[in-house]
């Protein structure tokens, strides 16, 4: 069984944040992902959504004036 993994391979470190852009993994722990155990992989990617949107957050939509 290969082991789990947020990979969508779109694999480029954010110099700003550290992140990767395609999964939110850090380099370290994209280093050093097949090391390891499946619970703390999982545990990882459960929390990946969260930090992608903290690093990445939707910019709010600009309103469009009312047409007369």
């Amino acid at each position: 069984m290969p082991a789990s993994s947020p990979c969508i391979r779109l694999c480029v470190l954010d110099p700003v944040t550290g992140l990767c852009e395609g999964c939110g993994r850090t380099g370290d722990e994209i280093a050093a992902w097949g090391a390891l155990a499946e619970p703390e992989r999982l545990r990882i990617m459960a929390g990946l959504p969260a930090r992608l949107a903290a690093a990445y957050p939707e910019p709010e939509p600009v309103p469009t004036p009312a047409v007369a």
